[in-house]
């Protein structure tokens, strides 16, 4: 089934990577074509996609309340891959790997954010469980920037099983849980081949989960809040791995 993706960073990233079939843009008939306006045309004449001048209301009624911004793609769907393709990343790098796998987070804006952030840290996958979780949806690729369209994202059907994989290829699998048995983030060894699992906004990591990770780690606060947002948190864990890993290196 073809999608619409919308909103400017999104759809000018969807046109960078051409990881997707591509297969029309709509540019609002109101909109200055100026700055990233400019661009993603000029980035879809270069791909040989037609080019479309609609009313907006025209956008409005096929968005229905979306941010568009006066620009949608319609592309194929997206393209996932599968988990040795994300090793085959970090080996193709020489580095080690970073992964990041979400346990059942199904709010869009959440995960859009978990992506962005992975994508800045040169995440080589991106592991989502293919049932009561947020899928790669046009809201997801619109709250992650476009991040989602330079990612290697696996739907998965069994995190466990997930997880079970990646150890017997020698990552090792750390759980961001609030629990009295975690290690403090800034005090734990993260320069390995690491997958960070971030759970479910409240309910945290799911028990089978918790149990198969190699350890827990969590985030020491001074505040009177009980927890940070798990888009904030997840965020901050992979940030500190990979800037502990450079430091290594």
């Amino acid at each position: 089934m073809p999608e619409l993706l919308y909103g400017r960073n999104a759809v000018r990233e969807a046109l960078r990577a051409r990881r997707r079939q591509l297969h029309r843009l709509r540019v609002s008939s109101g909109v200055q074509e100026t700055g990233v306006i400019a661009e993603i045309i000029r980035l879809a004449e270069q791909a040989a996609i037609p080019v479309e001048r609609v009313e907006r209301q025209a956008l409005d009624r096929q968005l229905r309340e979306a941010n568009h911004q006066g620009v949608a793609l319609e592309t194929g769907p997206y393209p996932y891959v599968e988990l040795d393709a994300c090793l085959a990343l970090a080996a193709e790098r020489k580095e080690p790997a970073l992964l990041l796998l979400i346990d059942h987070l199904q709010d869009p804006q959440n995960v859009g954010t978990l992506l962005r952030t992975a994508e800045v840290v040169g995440a080589h996958g991106v592991a989502l469980p293919g049932r009561r979780a947020a899928e790669i949806t046009p809201a997801v690729v619109n709250a992650s920037a476009g991040a989602t369209e330079h990612l290697q994202i696996v739907l998965v059907g069994n995190l466990v099983q997930t997880i079970a994989e990646l150890q017997r290829n020698g990552v090792w699998v750390v759980g961001l849980e609030d629990d009295e048995v975690a290690q403090d983030l800034d005090r734990a060894d993260l320069n390995m081949p690491l997958a960070l699992v971030v759970g479910a906004e409240g309910a945290g990591l799911a028990r089978l989960v918790r149990e198969r990770c190699d350890f827990l780690v969590r985030l020491p606060m001074a505040g009177q809040i009980a927890s940070l947002n798990a888009a904030v948190a997840g965020s901050i864990a992979l940030y500190h791995a990979w800037r502990q890993r450079a430091r290594a290196d």
